[in-house]
């Protein structure tokens, strides 16, 4: 096991993965940007060092920076979290040229993996389902008519670079695809510099669910298990429970199965996760993507099955066997983003926190990016602290959920705790009937499913 790792990363991820690695005896380097020189991720690092000014670009986005802070640090290992860098295949293979151990899958994996069009062609060829649509980007608008004749409407029209849902457009006919194939092109350009776009089906009323897997440091993969995403707000997820209540157990059982086929089809080595869209009415799942990275919403998975994802991490990167031998889930689980953002229309909000305080008891956990006294910028996600509550069964996790999110007290600036209580009392999310839409049908007057 090395001795050392520098936490390319910021907020409650930075500070979830120096926890981790203190616990297991292992330094832990923060680096940090001006912005966020007050915040409890570097005073919990064992050493911490400034590599810019608060835009991203400048601070954890600029790879001479934080390799620099490796080098005069001397860390052992470099661990990306999730978001910045995390799926970078030029960083990973960076880290790996200065001779540092990268806590991340092989940066081959990274890049075949970091094109949504490559990765369809992957799935396809392992056999994983992947929803009709194209194999190559489509290079103008005339023939994505052409593509979507033969797909069917309505379509997804996608940046073949994003990661995610980002830049995302939906068209239901040909006038609205030529609009959306424009928009998304520009999008791309702009967002990813890289404009291929990706045409395929779109599901309506999706549930969006995502597998964990864990490659071995021997080759095996394994799954631990599904998480429900579908409650998204602006395409981004705000809640995600284990195991799905739209997931039966034959569906489980193929959607695990096609996971391991996917890693096994990149030598996947770590923690990633397979995202698919599920046709709740056909029992239908398809393949959407990959992420090569630990997943925001890990820790659901390590609540029901008592495995630390960040330890089990450390030791396939440092070539160490794993520590767990099965993944029997145990209970329920939930996990909730809270943001610092108005909790009607979701527009970030920026701050001073005068007032932070946490809920206690059986089965809350709490991964906090900021505290009392600290200042919310507008620099970065306005992720503010992952609350999650674990329950021997859905409805007990549920009233845990609901004391929690009642329990949890931030003042000083808007969050989205209104909302979270809201979303807790909604019919759909209360009996597990929810799809992707919820939210926008929470925040529609008299819409319906």
């Amino acid at each position: 096991m090395f001795e050392s790792v520098l936490v390319a990363n910021r907020g409650e991820i930075a500070g979830r993965i120096i926890r981790t690695a203190r616990a297991m005896g292992i330094k832990a380097i923060a680096v940090y940007s001006e912005a966020d020189a007050g915040l409890s991720f570097v005073a919990e690092a064992d050493e911490a060092v400034l590599i810019g000014p608060p835009s991203p670009a400048r601070s954890y986005l600029n790879v001479p920076a934080v390799l620099e802070a490796a080098r005069r640090t001397n860390a052992q290992a470099v661990h990306p979290g999730y978001g910045f860098l995390a799926e970078s295949a030029e960083f990973a293979r960076a880290v790996a040229g200065q001779d540092r151990v990268w806590v991340g899958p092989p940066p081959l994996a990274v890049a075949r993996l970091g094109n949504k069009i490559n990765s369809r062609n992957l799935m396809k060829e392992a056999g994983v389902p992947v929803a009709p649509g194209v194999w190559e980007p489509v290079p103008d608008a005339g023939t994505a008519v052409e593509e979507a004749a033969r797909i069917g409407y309505p379509v997804a029209v996608k940046p073949a670079a994003s990661t995610g849902g980002a830049g995302i457009g939906v068209a239901h006919d040909e006038a609205a695809l030529r609009e959306a194939y424009e928009t998304v092109r520009t999008r791309a350009a702009w967002l990813f510099h890289q404009d291929d776009v990706l045409l395929e089906r779109y599901v309506e009323g999706a549930r969006h669910i995502e597998v964990q897997i864990f490659g071995l440091a021997d080759g095996t993969v394994v799954a631990l298990g599904e998480r429900d995403c579908s409650v998204q707000r602006n395409d981004e997820k705000v809640a995600g429970e284990t195991p799905s209540p739209g997931v039966t157990p034959a569906l489980r059982e193929r959607m695990l199965a096609a996971a391991v086929r996917a890693g096994e089809a990149v030598g996947y080595r770590g923690a990633g996760t397979v995202e698919c869209l599920v046709d709740p009415a056909a029992q239908e799942f398809f393949f959407l993507e990959m992420d090569t990275r630990l997943q925001a919403e890990h820790r659901v998975t390590e609540l029901v099955t008592g495995i630390d994802l960040v330890e089990q991490q450390f030791r396939v990167a440092a070539g160490e066997p794993v520590s767990f031998t099965g993944a029997a889930p145990r209970g329920h689980a939930f996990e909730f983003r809270v943001h610092a953002e108005d909790p009607q229309r979701f527009f970030p909000s920026a701050g001073k926190i005068k007032v932070w305080e946490e809920p206690v008891g059986d089965g809350i956990r709490i991964d906090a990016g900021y505290a009392e006294g600290a200042t919310v910028t507008t620099h970065y996600d306005p992720m503010l602290a992952k609350l999650c509550v674990h329950g021997d069964d859905r409805d007990h996790a549920l009233r845990r959920a609901r004391a929690a999110v009642d329990n949890l007290r931030i003042e000083g600036l808007p969050t989205n705790l209104p909302f979270l209580r809201e979303l807790l009392d909604h019919p759909e999310f209360a009996d597990g009937t929810y799809d992707t839409g919820v939210v926008e049908r929470m925040r529609t007057p008299g819409a319906e499913r």
